[in-house]
């Protein structure tokens, strides 16, 4: 009941701040709607933890600025490569495991590598992906360790991130 409740506010709280339009017609629209999507989520049973969207707000809030950053980091790299006159770049793939529980943590993760330039994973298997790096020495299962840190802390946060 928690989880319906919060996304009950989750989902008001997204229609006016988007909306803008507060007249008595256009909130009725809006009840109505709230109303239908909570009923249509109950009955395919989707209102659960992994799609609560408050449980994970202020872990996201910590993650997103660090990943922007090594975004900044990444683009800098690949830019220097692609500036230089002899490509040296010399690409490798690799298998990381990664410490995330729930789905939605595996696929942030791999979404986190894919939009670091430079890095893309190409297959997530089990606790397993397969990341293709520009360069063998930056693509190691090592170098991946602190974001699959942060990425099981901010999407799973009532398991135990090692």
């Amino acid at each position: 009941m928690a989880y319906l409740l919060g996304i009950l506010v989750a989902i008001v709280v997204f229609w006016m701040g988007n909306s803008g339009h507060y007249t008595p017609l256009m909130l009725g629209f809006a009840a109505l709607s709230v109303v239908l999507t909570l009923v249509l989520s109950a009955r395919l049973k989707i209102i659960d933890r992994e799609g609560a969207p408050y449980v994970r707000l202020a872990g996201f809030a910590a993650y997103y600025p660090w990943l922007f950053w090594e975004i900044v980091k990444s683009n800098v790299v690949v830019i220097k490569a692609c500036l230089r006159a002899d490509l040296d770049i010399s690409p490798a793939l690799v298998k990381v495991k990664t410490t995330c529980k729930s789905d939605l943590a595996k696929v942030t993760f791999a979404n986190s590598i894919t939009l670091t330039p430079g890095t893309v994973t190409v297959e997530i298997d089990g606790d397993k992906l397969l990341v293709h790096g520009l360069y063998e020495a930056g693509t190691v299962p090592e170098a991946f360790e602190e974001m699959d840190r942060r990425c099981a802390r901010a999407a799973d946060p009532a398991e135990k991130a090692s």
